[in-house]
């Protein structure tokens, strides 16, 4: 009678689990629609997410391509395609998003999403579905024209690559939410998210390869947010302890703790100081 009735409960429970992801999900859907509805009707950030990417990696295969050969072992195409996707991530979802939360916390759509049933987690990652879809889908249009067009061969670890872009779209969420506490209204959002911005493509390897700079400072900017996921992303491409361009196992590992310790920092970040509604 005791087996049966543990069986129950725990039937019981895992089917009011199953229903309860069903449910969170179905409401993160709704809001990343509610939210791609949004999007479509601001040109600014339209703009960002679309064509500002595109236009970035043509300044960065500029840039690359007038660089010494010798600090370049992944070549100008392979370092272009690195810092272009890291250079996507950035502007799609860590800039859009900074523009989106704050947008909806000033008409205070945050504040009254909370009334309802979605969680905070829910509502934070339904508003970021469209930008980590478009971020995303543009990363993988980089690569098939960087195989198709740059004569680049394909990934040598296509599961790291994708490890990189999700880790990425994940930790610049985060970020996105923590830039929002400093974010006064939308107008500001531009000059709040520059710093990350010029951060992140002058240290994490986007518009200047790591191996250009000198090692001390090198080994600074590998402390970086974007650095670790950007170190998946490049042993995506090139593999790992082989071959041009691939990456030691070490810093692969010391790439994975570098990512974990910034998401365990963002997420308490968030938690601290991401506010819902406007100031006063």
């Amino acid at each position: 009678m005791k087996t049966a009735a543990t069986a129950t409960t725990t039937a019981s429970t895992t089917a009011s689990t199953t229903t309860g992801s069903t449910a969170a999900a179905r409401r993160m859907t709704s809001l990343g629609r509610a939210e791609l509805t949004l999007l479509g009707r601001n040109k600014n950030n339209l703009f960002i997410a679309l064509l500002m990417p595109l236009l970035m990696i043509f300044v960065l295969r500029s840039s690359v391509a007038q660089m010494d050969s010798d600090a370049l072992p992944l070549g100008v195409a392979g370092a272009t395609l690195v810092g272009g996707t890291g250079m996507v991530l950035v502007l799609v979802v860590y800039m859009g998003l900074v523009s989106a939360y704050v947008a909806r916390r000033e008409e205070l759509v945050l504040k009254r999403l909370r009334t309802g049933e979605a969680r905070d987690v829910e509502i934070l990652a339904g508003a970021a579905l469209p930008s980590a879809a478009i971020a995303l889908l543009q990363c993988a249009v980089l690569t098939v024209g960087g195989i198709a067009v740059l004569d680049v061969p394909a990934p040598e670890r296509p599961d790291l690559l994708v490890l990189g872009l999700v880790a990425a779209v994940v930790l610049l969420t985060g970020l996105a939410a923590v830039t929002t506490a400093i974010t006064r209204n939308v107008e500001s959002a531009g000059l709040t998210t520059l710093p990350f911005f010029l951060v992140s493509s002058m240290g994490s390897g986007m518009f200047v390869p790591r191996e250009a700079l000198p090692d001390t400072v090198a080994s600074v900017c590998a402390l970086l947010p974007m650095s670790g996921v950007m170190e998946f992303v490049r042993a995506g491409w090139f593999g790992v302890s082989e071959g041009a361009g691939a990456v030691d196992t070490g810093d692969l590992l010391t790439a994975a703790l570098n990512t974990l310790a910034w998401s365990v920092i963002t997420v308490f970040a968030v938690r601290r100081w991401f506010r819902w509604e406007p100031r006063r």
